[in-house]
Protein backbone atom coordinates (compact mmCIF):
# COMPACT_ATOMS: atom_id res chain seq x y z
CA UNK A 1 0.00 0.00 0.00
CA UNK A 2 1.53 3.32 -1.10
CA UNK A 3 2.30 5.77 1.67
CA UNK A 4 -0.05 8.77 1.68
CA UNK A 5 2.47 11.15 3.26
CA UNK A 6 5.80 12.48 2.04
CA UNK A 7 8.57 9.95 2.49
CA UNK A 8 11.23 11.80 0.50
CA UNK A 9 13.63 11.91 3.46
CA UNK A 10 12.55 8.83 5.40
CA UNK A 11 13.79 5.27 5.15
CA UNK A 12 11.34 2.54 6.16
CA UNK A 13 12.33 -0.96 7.31
CA UNK A 14 9.72 -2.65 5.11
CA UNK A 15 8.38 -2.63 1.56
CA UNK A 16 4.89 -2.64 3.06
CA UNK A 17 4.43 0.51 5.18
CA UNK A 18 0.81 0.90 6.19
CA UNK A 19 1.03 4.43 4.89
CA UNK A 20 -1.75 6.04 6.93
CA UNK A 21 -0.82 9.36 8.51
CA UNK A 22 -2.01 9.47 12.11
CA UNK A 23 -2.55 12.93 13.58
CA UNK A 24 -4.21 12.02 16.89
CA UNK A 25 -4.69 9.04 19.20
CA UNK A 26 -6.99 8.72 22.18
CA UNK A 27 -8.38 5.77 24.11
CA UNK A 28 -8.44 2.76 21.77
CA UNK A 29 -8.63 4.83 18.56
CA UNK A 30 -6.21 6.34 16.07
CA UNK A 31 -7.30 9.21 13.81
CA UNK A 32 -5.94 10.12 10.39
CA UNK A 33 -5.75 13.61 8.88
CA UNK A 34 -9.21 13.22 7.32
CA UNK A 35 -10.64 12.49 10.76
CA UNK A 36 -11.26 8.79 10.09
CA UNK A 37 -11.07 6.67 13.24
CA UNK A 38 -9.22 3.34 13.37
CA UNK A 39 -9.75 0.94 16.25
CA UNK A 40 -6.20 0.18 17.37
CA UNK A 41 -5.90 -3.60 17.46
CA UNK A 42 -2.10 -3.76 17.61
CA UNK A 43 -1.21 -1.17 20.30
CA UNK A 44 1.98 -0.15 18.52
CA UNK A 45 3.04 -3.84 18.72
CA UNK A 46 1.99 -4.35 22.35
CA UNK A 47 3.39 -0.99 23.53
CA UNK A 48 0.24 0.98 24.36
CA UNK A 49 -1.19 -1.51 26.83
CA UNK A 50 -3.64 1.04 28.25
CA UNK A 51 -4.40 2.71 24.95
CA UNK A 52 -3.61 6.32 24.15
CA UNK A 53 -3.63 9.37 26.42
CA UNK A 54 -4.71 7.31 29.41
CA UNK A 55 -5.43 9.90 32.14
CA UNK A 56 -3.30 8.16 34.78
CA UNK A 57 -0.31 7.96 32.45
CA UNK A 58 -0.75 11.53 31.21
CA UNK A 59 -0.99 12.83 34.76
CA UNK A 60 2.20 11.00 35.77
CA UNK A 61 4.12 12.30 32.75
CA UNK A 62 2.95 15.88 33.19
CA UNK A 63 3.86 15.81 36.86
CA UNK A 64 7.34 14.51 36.06
CA UNK A 65 8.07 16.86 33.16
CA UNK A 66 7.24 19.78 35.43
CA UNK A 67 10.32 18.77 37.47
CA UNK A 68 12.80 17.52 34.85
CA UNK A 69 13.24 15.25 31.85
CA UNK A 70 16.76 14.06 31.01
CA UNK A 71 19.44 15.24 33.44
CA UNK A 72 22.28 12.69 33.21
CA UNK A 73 23.34 9.37 31.70
CA UNK A 74 21.53 6.52 33.48
CA UNK A 75 23.08 5.53 36.78
CA UNK A 76 25.14 8.61 37.68
CA UNK A 77 22.44 10.47 39.60
CA UNK A 78 19.70 9.13 41.85
CA UNK A 79 16.35 9.89 40.25
CA UNK A 80 13.15 9.10 42.08
CA UNK A 81 11.13 7.95 38.99
CA UNK A 82 13.72 5.22 38.37
CA UNK A 83 13.96 4.23 42.02
CA UNK A 84 10.21 4.10 42.55
CA UNK A 85 9.50 2.16 39.38
CA UNK A 86 12.27 -0.37 40.07
CA UNK A 87 10.85 -0.98 43.54
CA UNK A 88 7.37 -1.51 42.11
CA UNK A 89 8.62 -3.86 39.38
CA UNK A 90 10.50 -6.01 41.89
CA UNK A 91 7.39 -6.03 44.07
CA UNK A 92 5.49 -7.64 41.18
CA UNK A 93 8.07 -10.43 40.88
CA UNK A 94 9.22 -13.46 42.89
CA UNK A 95 12.25 -13.37 45.18
CA UNK A 96 15.47 -13.48 43.20
CA UNK A 97 14.27 -10.97 40.63
CA UNK A 98 15.00 -7.94 42.75
CA UNK A 99 17.50 -5.78 40.88
CA UNK A 100 16.61 -3.71 37.80
CA UNK A 101 18.87 -2.19 35.15
CA UNK A 102 16.91 0.22 32.95
CA UNK A 103 17.80 0.64 29.29
CA UNK A 104 16.14 2.03 26.16
CA UNK A 105 14.61 -0.85 24.19
CA UNK A 106 13.91 -4.56 23.90
CA UNK A 107 16.91 -5.18 21.65
CA UNK A 108 19.17 -3.51 24.20
CA UNK A 109 17.66 -5.67 26.94
CA UNK A 110 18.64 -8.75 24.93
CA UNK A 111 22.15 -7.41 24.35
CA UNK A 112 22.67 -6.82 28.07
CA UNK A 113 21.15 -10.18 28.99
CA UNK A 114 23.63 -12.00 26.72
CA UNK A 115 26.55 -9.97 28.09
CA UNK A 116 25.57 -10.74 31.69
CA UNK A 117 25.21 -14.45 30.92
CA UNK A 118 28.71 -14.65 29.47
CA UNK A 119 30.28 -12.63 32.27
CA UNK A 120 28.46 -14.51 35.04
CA UNK A 121 29.07 -18.01 33.67
CA UNK A 122 32.42 -17.50 31.92
CA UNK A 123 30.99 -19.65 29.13
CA UNK A 124 30.40 -18.71 25.50
CA UNK A 125 27.59 -20.83 24.03
CA UNK A 126 24.19 -19.18 23.61
CA UNK A 127 21.04 -21.23 23.15
CA UNK A 128 17.99 -19.73 21.45
CA UNK A 129 15.10 -21.10 19.39
CA UNK A 130 13.90 -21.40 15.83
CA UNK A 131 11.02 -19.00 15.24
CA UNK A 132 12.09 -16.62 18.00
CA UNK A 133 12.45 -12.89 17.53
CA UNK A 134 14.67 -10.95 19.91
CA UNK A 135 15.49 -7.76 17.99
CA UNK A 136 17.58 -6.37 15.16
CA UNK A 137 20.84 -5.26 16.76
CA UNK A 138 23.91 -7.41 16.18
CA UNK A 139 23.68 -9.66 19.24
CA UNK A 140 19.88 -9.76 19.31
CA UNK A 141 19.80 -10.72 15.64
CA UNK A 142 22.33 -13.49 16.32
CA UNK A 143 19.85 -15.22 18.63
CA UNK A 144 16.78 -14.49 16.51
CA UNK A 145 15.50 -17.73 15.02
CA UNK A 146 15.24 -16.82 11.33
CA UNK A 147 18.06 -17.79 9.01
CA UNK A 148 16.55 -15.55 6.32
CA UNK A 149 16.76 -12.53 8.62
CA UNK A 150 20.28 -13.35 9.85
CA UNK A 151 21.98 -14.33 6.60
CA UNK A 152 22.55 -10.88 5.01
CA UNK A 153 24.43 -9.73 8.12
CA UNK A 154 26.70 -12.71 8.67
CA UNK A 155 29.02 -13.32 10.40
CA UNK A 156 27.14 -12.58 13.61
CA UNK A 157 27.95 -13.76 17.14
CA UNK A 158 29.71 -17.14 17.19
CA UNK A 159 28.72 -20.19 19.23
CA UNK A 160 24.94 -19.72 18.94
CA UNK A 161 22.74 -22.80 18.68
CA UNK A 162 19.04 -22.65 17.76
CA UNK A 163 16.85 -25.45 19.07
CA UNK A 164 13.30 -26.35 18.08
CA UNK A 165 10.85 -24.54 20.32
CA UNK A 166 8.82 -26.84 22.57
CA UNK A 167 10.63 -30.05 21.53
CA UNK A 168 11.74 -31.90 24.67
CA UNK A 169 14.39 -34.05 23.00
CA UNK A 170 16.30 -30.96 21.86
CA UNK A 171 16.93 -30.04 25.49
CA UNK A 172 19.40 -32.93 25.58
CA UNK A 173 21.78 -30.62 23.69
CA UNK A 174 22.22 -28.47 26.80
CA UNK A 175 25.60 -29.02 28.45
CA UNK A 176 28.16 -27.33 30.72
CA UNK A 177 29.48 -25.16 27.85
CA UNK A 178 26.21 -23.23 27.64
CA UNK A 179 26.10 -19.75 29.18
CA UNK A 180 22.37 -19.18 28.81
CA UNK A 181 19.12 -20.27 27.26
CA UNK A 182 17.08 -17.35 25.90
CA UNK A 183 13.41 -18.09 25.41
CA UNK A 184 10.05 -16.35 24.93
CA UNK A 185 7.17 -17.75 27.00
CA UNK A 186 5.12 -17.26 23.83
CA UNK A 187 6.74 -16.90 20.41
CA UNK A 188 5.04 -13.72 19.26
CA UNK A 189 6.49 -13.08 15.79
CA UNK A 190 6.10 -16.75 14.92
CA UNK A 191 2.33 -16.32 15.10
CA UNK A 192 1.67 -16.80 18.85
CA UNK A 193 3.19 -20.25 19.47
CA UNK A 194 3.26 -21.79 22.94
CA UNK A 195 5.02 -24.76 24.53
CA UNK A 196 3.73 -27.15 27.18
CA UNK A 197 4.07 -26.72 30.93
CA UNK A 198 6.08 -29.96 30.98
CA UNK A 199 8.50 -28.48 28.49
CA UNK A 200 9.15 -25.38 30.58
CA UNK A 201 9.45 -27.50 33.73
CA UNK A 202 12.09 -29.68 32.09
CA UNK A 203 13.92 -26.64 30.69
CA UNK A 204 14.06 -25.01 34.11
CA UNK A 205 15.32 -28.22 35.75
CA UNK A 206 18.04 -28.83 33.16
CA UNK A 207 19.32 -25.26 33.26
CA UNK A 208 19.51 -25.37 37.06
CA UNK A 209 21.31 -28.73 37.05
CA UNK A 210 23.89 -27.48 34.54
CA UNK A 211 24.38 -23.98 35.97
CA UNK A 212 22.93 -22.35 32.85
CA UNK A 213 21.19 -18.99 33.14
CA UNK A 214 17.58 -19.13 31.97
CA UNK A 215 16.68 -15.78 30.38
CA UNK A 216 13.03 -15.11 29.60
CA UNK A 217 12.18 -12.53 26.95
CA UNK A 218 8.91 -10.87 28.02
CA UNK A 219 9.34 -7.89 25.75
CA UNK A 220 5.94 -8.45 24.12
CA UNK A 221 4.20 -10.50 26.82
CA UNK A 222 4.95 -8.49 29.96
CA UNK A 223 2.75 -6.03 31.88
CA UNK A 224 -0.58 -7.86 31.64
CA UNK A 225 -0.71 -8.79 27.95
CA UNK A 226 -1.33 -12.49 28.62
CA UNK A 227 -3.73 -11.96 31.53
CA UNK A 228 -0.90 -12.13 34.07
CA UNK A 229 1.52 -9.37 35.00
CA UNK A 230 4.27 -11.63 33.64
CA UNK A 231 3.61 -14.59 31.36
CA UNK A 232 6.11 -16.86 33.11
CA UNK A 233 3.94 -16.71 36.25
CA UNK A 234 1.38 -18.91 34.49
CA UNK A 235 4.07 -21.41 33.50
CA UNK A 236 5.19 -22.30 37.01
CA UNK A 237 8.88 -21.36 37.01
CA UNK A 238 11.12 -18.38 37.80
CA UNK A 239 13.84 -17.30 35.34
CA UNK A 240 17.32 -16.11 36.27
CA UNK A 241 16.95 -12.98 34.14
CA UNK A 242 13.79 -11.28 32.91
CA UNK A 243 13.85 -9.00 29.88
CA UNK A 244 11.13 -6.41 29.37
CA UNK A 245 10.31 -3.44 27.12
CA UNK A 246 7.36 -2.29 24.95
CA UNK A 247 4.49 -1.82 27.48
CA UNK A 248 7.11 -1.24 30.19
CA UNK A 249 7.37 2.47 29.29
CA UNK A 250 3.68 3.28 28.95
CA UNK A 251 4.14 4.50 25.38
CA UNK A 252 7.63 5.92 25.94
CA UNK A 253 10.93 4.15 25.12
CA UNK A 254 12.08 1.90 27.97
CA UNK A 255 13.59 -1.52 28.49
CA UNK A 256 14.85 -3.42 31.51
CA UNK A 257 16.84 -6.43 32.60
CA UNK A 258 15.81 -7.79 35.99
CA UNK A 259 17.66 -10.43 38.03
CA UNK A 260 19.39 -11.18 41.30
CA UNK A 261 21.96 -8.90 42.89
CA UNK A 262 24.64 -11.56 42.30
CA UNK A 263 24.13 -11.42 38.55
CA UNK A 264 23.04 -7.84 37.98
CA UNK A 265 25.81 -6.14 39.96
CA UNK A 266 28.40 -7.63 37.61
CA UNK A 267 27.49 -4.72 35.29
CA UNK A 268 29.54 -2.43 37.54
CA UNK A 269 32.44 -4.81 38.27
CA UNK A 270 35.66 -5.46 36.35
CA UNK A 271 35.21 -3.20 34.48
CA UNK A 272 33.00 -0.51 35.83
CA UNK A 273 30.54 0.73 33.20
CA UNK A 274 30.14 -2.76 31.76
CA UNK A 275 26.98 -1.47 30.12
CA UNK A 276 26.04 2.17 29.62
CA UNK A 277 22.70 3.47 28.39
CA UNK A 278 22.35 7.22 27.84
CA UNK A 279 18.55 7.27 27.77
CA UNK A 280 17.97 4.15 29.86
CA UNK A 281 15.51 4.76 32.67
CA UNK A 282 14.38 8.08 31.20
CA UNK A 283 12.37 9.82 33.93
CA UNK A 284 9.31 10.34 31.70
CA UNK A 285 9.35 6.69 30.61
CA UNK A 286 9.66 5.49 34.20
CA UNK A 287 6.84 7.72 35.38
CA UNK A 288 4.57 6.51 32.57
CA UNK A 289 5.48 2.86 33.02
CA UNK A 290 4.96 2.99 36.77
CA UNK A 291 1.41 4.23 36.17
CA UNK A 292 0.79 1.26 33.84
CA UNK A 293 2.07 -1.27 36.36
CA UNK A 294 -0.08 0.19 39.16
CA UNK A 295 -3.17 -0.41 37.03
CA UNK A 296 -2.49 -3.76 35.40
CA UNK A 297 -1.26 -5.62 38.48
CA UNK A 298 -4.65 -5.59 40.20
CA UNK A 299 -6.45 -8.95 40.26
CA UNK A 300 -9.67 -7.47 38.89
CA UNK A 301 -7.91 -5.91 35.90
CA UNK A 302 -6.12 -9.14 35.01
CA UNK A 303 -9.33 -11.15 35.40
CA UNK A 304 -10.97 -8.77 32.93
CA UNK A 305 -8.11 -9.28 30.46
CA UNK A 306 -8.58 -13.05 30.62
CA UNK A 307 -12.36 -12.66 30.20
CA UNK A 308 -11.83 -10.43 27.17
CA UNK A 309 -9.45 -13.00 25.70
CA UNK A 310 -12.13 -15.67 26.11
CA UNK A 311 -14.62 -13.43 24.32
CA UNK A 312 -12.31 -13.05 21.31
CA UNK A 313 -11.85 -16.84 21.22
CA UNK A 314 -15.58 -17.50 21.37
CA UNK A 315 -16.23 -15.09 18.51
CA UNK A 316 -13.39 -15.99 16.14
CA UNK A 317 -12.48 -19.65 16.65
CA UNK A 318 -14.99 -21.18 14.23
CA UNK A 319 -15.13 -18.95 11.17
CA UNK A 320 -14.73 -20.86 7.90
CA UNK A 321 -11.90 -18.61 6.67
CA UNK A 322 -9.83 -19.13 9.82
CA UNK A 323 -7.48 -22.08 9.77
CA UNK A 324 -6.43 -21.59 13.38
CA UNK A 325 -7.00 -19.00 16.09
CA UNK A 326 -4.12 -18.87 18.60
CA UNK A 327 -3.82 -16.65 21.61
CA UNK A 328 -2.13 -15.96 24.87
CA UNK A 329 -4.43 -13.51 26.62
CA UNK A 330 -4.83 -10.49 24.36
CA UNK A 331 -1.91 -11.49 22.15
CA UNK A 332 -3.60 -13.26 19.22
CA UNK A 333 -3.08 -14.66 15.73
CA UNK A 334 -5.77 -15.28 13.14
CA UNK A 335 -4.21 -17.74 10.71
CA UNK A 336 -6.16 -17.96 7.46
CA UNK A 337 -6.70 -20.75 4.94
CA UNK A 338 -6.21 -18.17 2.19
CA UNK A 339 -2.92 -18.08 0.28
CA UNK A 340 -3.48 -14.46 -0.76
CA UNK A 341 -0.76 -11.99 0.17
CA UNK A 342 -1.90 -10.30 3.38
CA UNK A 343 -0.28 -7.00 2.44
CA UNK A 344 -1.76 -6.85 -1.06
CA UNK A 345 -5.41 -7.44 -0.27
CA UNK A 346 -6.40 -8.72 3.15
CA UNK A 347 -4.82 -6.20 5.52
CA UNK A 348 -5.97 -3.19 3.42
CA UNK A 349 -9.55 -4.45 3.73
CA UNK A 350 -9.22 -4.23 7.53
CA UNK A 351 -7.81 -0.71 7.36
CA UNK A 352 -10.64 0.41 5.06
CA UNK A 353 -13.09 -0.93 7.66
CA UNK A 354 -11.40 1.15 10.36
CA UNK A 355 -9.52 -1.71 12.03
CA UNK A 356 -5.78 -1.22 12.56
CA UNK A 357 -4.21 -4.69 12.30
CA UNK A 358 -0.89 -6.04 11.07
CA UNK A 359 0.90 -9.28 10.25
CA UNK A 360 3.83 -11.21 11.77
CA UNK A 361 7.48 -11.45 10.78
CA UNK A 362 7.58 -15.25 10.67
CA UNK A 363 3.96 -16.27 10.08
CA UNK A 364 2.97 -14.82 6.70
CA UNK A 365 -0.58 -16.19 6.62
CA UNK A 366 -1.73 -14.74 9.95
CA UNK A 367 -3.20 -11.46 11.18
CA UNK A 368 -1.90 -9.97 14.42
CA UNK A 369 -4.27 -8.79 17.16
CA UNK A 370 -2.82 -7.16 20.27
CA UNK A 371 -5.40 -4.54 21.29
CA UNK A 372 -5.17 -2.21 24.25
CA UNK A 373 -6.06 -4.12 27.40
CA UNK A 374 -8.78 -1.55 28.12
CA UNK A 375 -10.86 -2.53 25.07
CA UNK A 376 -14.44 -3.04 26.29
CA UNK A 377 -16.56 -6.17 25.80
CA UNK A 378 -18.91 -4.18 23.56
CA UNK A 379 -15.98 -3.05 21.41
CA UNK A 380 -14.74 -6.63 21.19
CA UNK A 381 -18.11 -7.90 19.98
CA UNK A 382 -18.38 -5.10 17.41
CA UNK A 383 -14.80 -5.70 16.27
CA UNK A 384 -15.28 -9.44 15.88
CA UNK A 385 -18.42 -8.86 13.84
CA UNK A 386 -16.47 -6.59 11.48
CA UNK A 387 -13.64 -9.13 11.24
CA UNK A 388 -16.08 -11.88 10.30
CA UNK A 389 -17.69 -9.64 7.66
CA UNK A 390 -14.26 -8.98 6.14
CA UNK A 391 -13.37 -12.67 6.16
CA UNK A 392 -16.72 -13.93 4.82
CA UNK A 393 -15.76 -13.58 1.12
CA UNK A 394 -12.30 -15.10 1.59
Amino acid sequence: MKSSFSDEHLVFPTRYPIGIEIVRAEGVYLYDKEGKAYLDLISGIAVSALGHKHPRIWEAVQKQIASYAHVMVYGDLLLSPQRDYAKALCGSLPKGLDKVFFISSGSEAVELGLKLAKKHSRRSRLIAFEGAYHGSTHGALSVTGSQKLRMPFMPLLPDVLHLRFGVLEDLEKLDSDVACVLIEPVQAENGIRSASLDYFKELRQRTQDLGILLIVDEIQTGLGRTGYVWAFQELGFVPDLLLSAKALGGGFPLGAVIGSAEIMEKIAQKPSFGHISTFGGHPLSCAAGHAVLQIVQSDSFLTEVRNKANLFREQLSHHKAIREFRQSGLLMAIELHSKEDLHDSILPSFWKKGLMVDGFLFCPGAIRLAPPLILSSEEILSTCQKIKEILDPI
